[in-house]
């Protein structure tokens, strides 16, 4: 893979923490979401979206290959239920320790962090998932959300959080996930109906 080439994965990754998302930002064109590490059983409304990606586009999981990555993997399964598509990317044990890091992780192995750009590329491949998965023509961007006033203007926070509790999206998913998401689950038309609702001050399901 050459220095700037970046692999399309259709389908969201679903990490454990945010140096495994910067990780995989520098070689995959998709959407990456964060686990937070088991924080996320205590984050319903993340809870929520993953499942709704689970149950429409797929989900991918890319955990460590330490026992605490199986062990998420595990309860991810089994919290998002039998419906749920869901297919597993593994990565190799390889001992070592991440640079940022004072001393090797409790079973001496490379997170998803630290591991080589092309053994990642390697595990996506055999995994069949590059390329793959749900598509759907974006149709909102930065300047869209602007105009139909959810950033940059005086109530567009409020707005914002009124329209994700109607789309039951995590009122703290930021510009950008909101658009990944709206892009890929919801119509336009969905759209529009709920963030009408959301200005006239309804948020009910």
């Amino acid at each position: 893979m050459s220095g700037g080439e970046k692999i399309k994965i259709g389908m969201p990754v679903i990490v454990e923490g945010k140096y495994d998302k910067i990780k995989l930002d520098s070689i995959i064109d998709g959407i990456i979401i964060t686990t937070d590490g088991f924080a996320i059983y205590g984050n319903k409304q993340k809870m929520a979206l993953i499942r709704r990606y689970a149950n429409t586009t797929g989900i991918i999981i890319l955990t460590d290959s330490d026992g605490a990555g199986f062990q998420l993997r595990n309860m991810l399964k089994s919290r998002l239920g039998e419906k749920a598509r869901i297919v597993n990317v593994f990565i190799p044990d390889v001992e070592g320790k991440e640079r940022r890091k004072d001393k090797p992780s409790k079973e001496g192995k490379l997170g998803v962090e630290g591991i080589d750009k092309d053994i990642l590329l390697k595990a996506f491949t055999d995994a069949g998932v590059v390329g793959n998965g749900f598509s759907r023509q974006k149709w909102i961007d930065k300047q869209r959300l602007a105009e139909d006033g959810l950033s940059g203007g005086e109530n567009s926070s409020l707005l914002r959080k009124r329209l994700c509790k109607k789309l039951k999206l995590p009122e703290r998913i930021s510009a950008k996930g909101l658009i990944e998401a709206l892009n890929t689950l919801y119509t336009e038309e969905e759209y529009s109906a709920a963030l009408k609702a959301a200005a006239e001050g309804d948020t009910d399901g």
